[in-house]
């Protein structure tokens, strides 16, 4: 059995990482509470093509469980909050890279 999944694959510059760090434990419980979570995350070091405006050091793949959870969670004014505090000044650029659906064996 297989349900969808509704994913973004996403690229940071990240250029505070205590700060991302603190806002990824922060945002997780809400994450959690809309049913999303990473299905993938890297660091990574050396990115050879990008058609982002800006550097990318960070890469991952954000999971909900429709695209109607995705805008409720980066909507909701707790989540905004956090993302405000801890997300805005460690992260430099941030970029979609693309969005999918995807069949998740269950």
């Amino acid at each position: 059995m297989s349900e969808q999944r509704y994913e973004l694959l996403v690229g940071l510059h990240v250029t505070d990482q205590d700060s991302y760090t603190r806002y990824r434990q922060e945002m997780k419980p809400m994450l959690d509470a809309h049913g999303g979570c990473f299905a993938y995350d890297f660091t990574i070091d050396q990115v050879l093509v990008s058609r982002a405006e800006h550097p990318i050091n960070r890469l991952f793949v954000i999971s909900f469980p429709s695209e109607a959870a995705r805008k409720a969670f980066f909507s909701d004014p707790a989540y905004r909050k956090v993302r405000d505090e801890w997300f805005a000044p460690a992260v430099a650029g941030a970029t979609i890279i693309s969005t999918w659906l995807t069949d998740v064996m269950q």
